[in-house]
């Protein structure tokens, strides 16, 4: 697939996943993760920036301000405040004030660091088996692989794999580990490759049906317009405009200015065909891929794979990014789930479009 990220086409099934996931009590006192280290101490502050990538810090808002160091991927910092400076060539001219200096803000994810002090300890039943859907509620969670070797593309090149604030996983078993701590066996219903990991159980939030209620289930005349040419995404009830964000839709062009056609975000209108409270990515050729575990509020409307989706690897609105989704922000992307249809039960968190479920259209216009 060309388009976008989309389900791994070799995802396995339910069955197979838990077999591969499934560790015997015996076996558990064998695993590494038994000596699983703790939540990370991040900064004290209200509102945090995890760097995306190695970026440059400045002693002011300007690209030509002197440089004062360097802050290194996934290093969180207290987020000062968002402030306007010159980034010559560049559509965004945001920078985030940090107690150190000045950061480009698209290169910085805005998080919070609220850990959950009372994550539960029984599991619900569901139809997929025990279980819940939880949140990431704290900048980023290592992770301990419980079934390696690491099948999936991005736990094999992942140093010390990890996962990012807003990003939603299930949540299939409970443990301790060797010094009593309360950890969770991560998992992916939908798009798997099979690795199952765990994590500090602090580090998530049980998302509960109403978080994934519907909003306006009784208005039938929905539609959704894309604008790639502003970069904009608008909710319509008839009329009326119900929700406005930014979003970066397909780039037409890769990082070295070649056209790549088949990145652009189809125009055209386009009737929703799934929807996942979240899916594991995947697609792309080898050296221009990607492999992205752990995507929410996803609501696919092109059969290639094309959606729009929530994002936590860039913060750089109004710019086109993807291979041709629609990247929104955790909580537009959040929004604009609920509020499309079809409607989507806690459990399974997933449903495709039938004559009894029809889906909101997408209409991707260039003004």
């Amino acid at each position: 697939m060309q388009n976008c990220e989309t389900e791994n086409p070799k995802s396995i099934s339910r069955r197979d996943f838990l077999r591969l996931g499934g560790l015997t009590l015996g076996a558990l006192a064998l695993r590494p993760w038994r000596n699983f280290p703790y939540l990370v101490d991040f900064p004290e502050a209200k509102k945090l920036g995890r760097a995306t990538a190695t970026i440059n810090l400045r002693a002011r808002p300007d690209l030509d301000a002197n440089l004062i160091g360097k802050v290194y991927e996934d290093t969180v910092f207290p987020w000062i405040r968002e402030v306007i400076g010159p980034m010559p060539y560049q559509p965004n001219q945001r920078w985030v004030e940090t107690p150190d200096g000045y950061i480009w803000a698209p290169s910085v994810q805005p998080v919070a660091n609220t850990p959950n002090p009372n994550p539960p300890e029984t599991l619900p039943d569901s139809s997929m088996g025990p279980g819940f859907w939880a949140e990431v509620t704290v900048p980023y969670v290592d992770l301990s692989l419980a079934n390696p070797p690491a099948r999936s593309e991005w736990a094999k090149e992942a140093t010390n794999p990890r996962l990012y604030y807003s990003q939603v996983l299930w949540i299939d078993a409970i443990e301790r580990n060797s010094n009593d701590e309360l950890i969770y066996r991560v998992t992916e219903p939908y798009g798997s490759y099979g690795d199952v990991f765990w994590a500090a159980a602090e580090a998530f939030t049980p998302l509960t049906p109403e978080d994934i209620a519907p909003i306006h289930p009784d208005v039938e005349d929905k539609r959704v317009v894309v604008d790639v040419t502003h970069q904009t995404l608008a909710c319509y009830e008839g009329n009326t405009e119900v929700y406005f964000c930014q979003i970066s839709s397909g780039a037409k062009f890769d990082a070295y200015g070649d056209p790549v056609e088949e990145w652009a975000t189809p125009p055209g209108s386009h009737p929703t065909w799934r929807k996942l409270v979240s899916i594991h990515m995947a697609g792309g050729t080898t050296g221009g891929g990607w492999d992205l575990p752990g995507i929410p509020w996803t609501a696919l409307f092109v059969g290639t794979g094309v959606a729009i989706h929530s994002t936590h690897w860039h913060n750089n609105w109004g710019v086109p990014m993807s291979h041709g989704c629609v990247n929104a922000r955790p909580e537009d992307a959040k929004w604009v789930w609920r509020w499309m249809n079809p409607i989507v039960s806690y459990d399974p968190g997933d449903i495709s479009v039938t004559m009894a479920s029809p889906g909101t259209y997408v209409n991707v216009i260039e003004a």
